[in-house]
């Protein structure tokens, strides 16, 4: 019975070590994002504003297509069902 309990101290350390949630694994994990984050290459302002504004007028048109798709298929299922 003793040599179980050793092995299940050594099996039970082994698991702690591969375990991603030890401080020390998250603290390394952080320390990666934040040299990560380092590497990153922000847009400009103009070129954010000028991606922001294309969303912008896609959004429109493609919330404006779809309404009108849903209305005319609602009008037809509509007459079609009368």
């Amino acid at each position: 019975m003793g040599k179980k309990t050793k092995t299940n101290k050594k099996i039970q350390v082994e698991v702690e070590e591969k375990s991603n949630f030890s401080p020390a694994q998250i603290k390394k994990f952080f320390e990666e994002v934040k040299v990560e984050f380092t590497k990153i290459v922000w847009p400009d302002k103009k070129v954010t504003f000028g991606l922001t504004g294309i969303v912008i007028v896609f959004s429109i048109l493609a919330s404006a297509y779809l309404g009108s798709v849903d209305l005319l298929l609602g009008k037809l299922l509509d007459s079609f069902l009368r």
